[in-house]
């Protein structure tokens, strides 16, 4: 009998020398990192599957998450510590050694800030995301407010929109819910964990209604109702909703009088949004005129909408930060959407909108940490504000950090407060509008510092690069709902001289001889100063196999918050925002008022464009260079109505030029019945033809800062 080879098989055990060592997912947001079964052979990474017991994923991984071997062993990782030696960009660099590559970055943050002042440096975090408690503190020790992240053009605009309703975050009560609103919803393509509870609420006789302006799988496969606005319309759609509930009073009247401020003034501006108002399709390729409230979605659908929520008695709404948040009036859009909840009383209710304070990297897991504490102590209140204050003064008095999108400005103003040096960890300037500005602000910086895998097109602009590792070759705290809690250990080492973010930045703050005991000590005695106060320890968390329940929480008592007050200046849900109306020299509403999409030559620009449309095997520009995932898209395209494509005379893989006020680019033509006429969409992360490039900087929500990817204007012709 031939003997078995073990080993071909991936099975585990003595006889092939596989182990199966556990740790967690980081390619996508802190949200999810879903826990990974990783198969090690002589100390490699041979396979990865999911953890079956794990409380976020129950063994399911994405795309993405299955691409974590090939992720892991990419060949252009980035194995030793590199100092420039070409131009900016052209990518020629030489290896030099820890020791130099800490003493040079030390000397030039510390001679930077005798020369210029701390004000002028700036701290910039992109992906991954773990380190960011660490990376502000340090920022802050440092004396400067400049700390941004890609947070300035992702999740904050929503969580600033709850913060100013209600002084929380908000969650979804999706397991008790008898409605289930998903505005922008579409998870089998993105946070996939949500089907399940999607699905099973259908199952118990939960509703589902899907807010999007695409045909996706969620709509097919589990909508009720699917409502279609035109982009950007999602605040005049949620006023016409709204303008229904009240007329018929289907609102929660004794809930408005205890909880809630503002609603006459509010009712009064949602008189004019009748139904019929919001159906007109008028605007969408002309021009439309200052407070025109259009979405094209027929009347009878806003009514049955309305119908479907007060039937229903409790509803919930999942707000997703990028398709509603990434346009000019999004951040007035999330609050109008959130005014839904206000008035039917499903705010901090069951089957509502339940009280989400963040436990650890912006996460409610049920349990308090010092995370918050640990930040904010080392904050230079006293310092000049941080970029994009004057510009986006609402971000910057509930965020207090740099509006990153206002960054590329301030570099090429060369001016007394430009900033002069960056030190990024994981930045990725085609992240950003317009992002050739951002590559030419890199040329005018005295020195740039970029930490990363892989030696991305945003690292070639730097001084120094520094090799970062996956979280397979570290070790992190994790805390997942539910009040589960681990602390992982690395399954493999790291790759060539590669090290952790936080050991990195570590090795600086004693280089720089900061006065910061906790930075110093290093990553593992920051976390035990975090979670000092919960009855279990570090060590106890690194010695599980994967998360564990926390001893003593306790499910949240819904309702008292509301009891005892919400954390606004009223004390009360505001639909009028007395933070904003404190502030008239702000020019914003303090109402959630509607403004349309912003086009500047409709004539000129006919079609609306969504930049960055997701799809399950890419997340920004990382992935693409993961030949799995690669695969399944391996081309740009833009997708088009077939209405549109018969009248522009495209078919499937014709070249397509996209021309916007910024310039063109050439795509491949994939017409699709999915999408609506008068509106394309194209993918994100194709650095080779990446749509950021020509789409207007200057687009922004005064607001929030975010950018207006998904609600820009363009032509479209066949080339």
């Amino acid at each position: 009998m031939a003997e078995i080879d073990y080993s071909k098989g991936k099975i585990p055990g003595a006889e092939s020398g596989i182990e199966i060592r556990h740790s967690v997912c980081d390619i996508c947001t802190p949200g999810m990192h879903c826990g990974l079964d990783v198969y090690v052979k002589d100390g490699k990474v041979i396979k990865v599957e999911g953890t079956p017991d794990h409380p976020q994923n129950k063994g399911k991984l994405c795309t993405k998450g299955l691409g974590n071997r090939q992720y892991l062993y990419r060949e252009d990782r980035i194995l030793t510590p590199l100092r420039r030696v070409g131009e900016r960009g052209e990518g020629r660099f030489e290896p030099i050694s820890w020791d130099e590559a800490i003493d040079t970055i030390a000397e030039k943050l510390l001679s930077a800030r005798e020369e210029y002042g701390a004000h002028r440096v700036a701290f910039y975090s992109g992906y991954s995301k773990w380190y960011r408690f660490m990376f502000r503190r340090f920022a802050g020790d440092y004396g400067s407010q400049n700390y941004g992240t890609e947070s300035s053009s992702c999740f904050t605009s929503g969580l600033m929109a709850w913060q100013l309703t209600s002084g929380y975050a908000m969650r979804t009560d999706l397991g008790k819910t008898n409605l289930f609103i998903g505005w922008g919803a579409n998870s089998y393509f993105s946070r996939y964990p949500m089907i399940g509870s999607m699905e099973n609420g259908k199952k118990r006789g939960m509703k589902i209604l899907i807010i999007d302006p695409r045909i996706t799988p969620t709509t097919r496969r589990l909508a009720d109702l699917h409502l279609r606005p035109h982009l950007g319309t999602d605040g005049a759609l949620a006023l016409a909703i709204a303008h229904v509930l009240i007329e018929n009073d289907w609102i929660d009247r004794a809930y408005i009088d205890r909880y809630v401020h503002g609603f006459e003034e509010y009712a009064a501006y949602v008189r004019e949004f009748t139904p019929e108002k919001g159906e007109e399709l008028t605007g969408v390729l002309e021009a439309i005129e200052q407070g025109a409230e259009l979405t094209g979605v027929p009347a009878e659908q806003i009514r049955q909408a309305a119908a479907m929520i007060h039937e229903a008695g409790s509803f919930c709404i999942n707000e997703s930060s990028a398709p509603i948040g990434h346009h000019l009036n999004g951040l007035q859009n999330y609050r109008a959407m959130m005014a839904l909840l206000v008035i039917t009383g499903n705010v901090d209710r069951t089957g509502g909108q339940l009280p989400g304070p963040h436990t650890y990297m912006e996460r409610y897991c049920g349990f308090e940490t010092r995370e918050e504490h640990f930040m904010e102590e080392r904050y230079p209140h006293d310092a000049p504000k941080a970029v994009g204050a004057g510009r986006f003064p609402l971000w910057y008095d509930l965020r207090h950090d740099m509006q990153a999108n206002d960054l590329t400005d301030n570099i090429l103003r060369q001016d007394e407060n430009s900033v002069k040096v960056l030190f990024a960890l994981g930045m990725n300037y085609r992240m950003f509008p317009q992002d050739g500005r951002l590559a030419e602000a890199f040329g005018k910086l005295d020195f740039f510092v970029d930490v990363d895998l892989f030696l991305t097109d945003t690292a070639k602009y730097a001084d120094i690069v520094l090799p970062a590792c996956t979280s397979m070759e570290r070790g992190e705290f994790k805390c997942y709902p539910g009040g589960y809690a681990w602390y992982t250990n690395p399954v493999v080492e790291p790759l060539g001289e590669s090290k952790s973010d936080c050991e990195i930045l570590t090795l600086l703050a004693r280089r720089m001889k900061m006065d910061d005991e906790l930075l110093c000590a290093g990553y593992e005695a920051c976390i035990k100063y975090i979670i000092q106060d919960l009855p279990i320890t570090v060590e106890e968390l690194r010695a599980a196999e994967g998360p564990i329940k926390v001893p003593g929480v306790t499910p949240y008592e819904v309702g008292s918050i509301l009891e005892r007050g919400v954390n606004t200046p009223t004390g009360k849900l505001e639909l009028y925002s007395e933070r904003i109306a404190a502030h008239p020299e702000w020019g914003l509403d303090a109402l959630p008022t509607y403004r349309p999409p912003y086009n500047p030559d409709p004539e000129q620009y006919p079609f609306l464009l969504c930049a960055g449309t997701r799809i399950p095997n890419a997340l920004h520009s990382r992935l693409h260079d993961v030949p799995w995932e690669r695969s399944l898209l391996p081309d740009p395209v833009v997708e088009m109505s077939m209405e549109d494509a018969e009248r522009l005379g495209i078919e499937l893989g014709d070249p397509v030029e996209i021309t916007t006020s910024v310039g063109s680019l050439t795509f491949q033509a994939l017409p699709t019945a999915t999408v609506q006429p008068g509106e394309v969409y194209i993918y994100h992360g194709y650095r080779e033809l990446d749509i950021n490039s020509i789409l207007d900087g200057a687009a922004l929500d005064p607001y929030s800062g975010f950018p207006a990817y998904r609600s820009a204007c363009c032509n479209v012709r066949r080339k």
